[in-house]
């Protein structure tokens, strides 16, 4: 397995609540513009959470470790955006994408002298979670991400099992744009097949009861020529592709709901700094077996991420139900 794909997606984590003064609370807002010029100047400890401003769709949470924010997107709209404290020296906070795994709002850490982590929500098995914590200004975890108190309790109640978190060493704010290609959801009317040759290996699994139901996340693996669909955490499709591979950088795109559908699109990697946010076109332009694309298609919905990579998919690295992608050296476990 690719160095790469190992630091995507474990590290240990834990950390103790301030005995000090209650968490600051969340600034009033309504609108964006507002929203937006309030996320600025945010000190440690505050916050802004209006998911008024969309009422639903799908939530993507956006965590940057280089400015030391997490972003929250419902529908492709920004609602809301909190200081965190990520991972210290020795115990960096991992940078990968995510599905939550578990909810708890009562948790204590197994590893850390049952230190409390209320309002967890696990994003691997081997102790990785957004949780309520102390936030010094900088990086203080054990590799959890850190959020204020009243921050978590609201986070809690708008994100659902299975929702998906980014987490990047540094980026560009998140772009939107149409859904098109092989990757257009399945639209009466609207869309149509792209027209464009197969993969030269026509053979494709595809077994949607090995899990029936749950988020969906799609790897494209540029390195492999390989496409993988999970639902659920668990492999349900496979297939060979042609893809025109364009940059080392790896992105991420959550599917936004609505009349038209968008992708919400960011780099991730594993280095502080800014990542790029790049053109998709040829990969939403890729050579797959019509069948496949058609069975793909039938399960692209609001909420779907589709993660672009050169990391391998090899059968050693997904199928496992704990992250979009999965890991094989952590030892630690909350």
């Amino acid at each position: 397995m690719s160095s790469f794909l190992k630091a995507l997606l474990l590290a240990a984590c834990a950390a103790a609540l301030p005995a000090g003064p209650a968490l600051a609370q969340g600034a009033p807002t309504s609108a964006q513009l507002k929203l937006a010029k309030q996320a600025e100047k945010l000190k440690p400890g505050e916050w802004v959470l209006r998911p008024e401003i969309a009422p639903e769709g799908p939530v993507l949470v956006y965590v940057d470790l280089g400015r030391q924010r997490a972003t929250v997107y419902r529908n492709g709209v920004r609602v809301g955006v909190s200081t965190i404290s990520s991972g210290k020296e020795g115990y960096e906070t991992p940078t990968g994408v995510f599905t939550i795994l578990e909810k708890d709002q009562d948790h204590r850490s197994r590893t850390y002298d049952n230190a409390p982590m209320p309002y967890q929500q696990r994003l691997t098995w081997m102790g990785v979670a957004l949780h309520a914590g102390n936030l010094p200004g900088y990086p203080a975890s054990h590799g959890c991400v850190r959020l204020p108190m009243a921050f978590a309790k609201k986070l809690f109640t708008i994100t659902p099992m299975g929702g998906t978190v980014v987490i990047a060493g540094g980026s560009e704010d998140p772009v939107k744009r149409e859904a098109a290609g092989v990757l257009a959801p399945p639209m009466a009317g609207v869309t149509s097949m792209p027209i464009m040759p197969t993969a030269p290996d026509q053979q494709f699994s595809w077994r949607p009861d090995a899990s029936p139901t749950g988020p969906v996340s799609i790897i494209i693996s540029t390195g492999d020529q390989q496409v993988v669909v999970l639902r659920n955490g668990k492999e349900i499709g496979r297939a060979k592709a042609v893809v025109a591979q364009q940059t080392t950088e790896s992105q991420v795109m959550t599917l936004s709901g609505g009349p038209k559908p968008q992708w919400i699109q960011v780099g991730v990697k594993d280095l502080a700094e800014p990542n790029e946010i790049i053109s998709t076109e040829r990969v939403e332009q890729m050579h797959l077996p019509e069948a496949f694309v058609k069975d793909m298609r039938s399960v692209i919905g609001p909420g779907t991420t589709v993660l672009v990579t050169q990391a391998s998919v090899s059968q050693d690295t997904t199928g496992r139900q704990q992250t979009v992608m999965d890991a094989d050296d952590g030892k630690k476990t909350n």
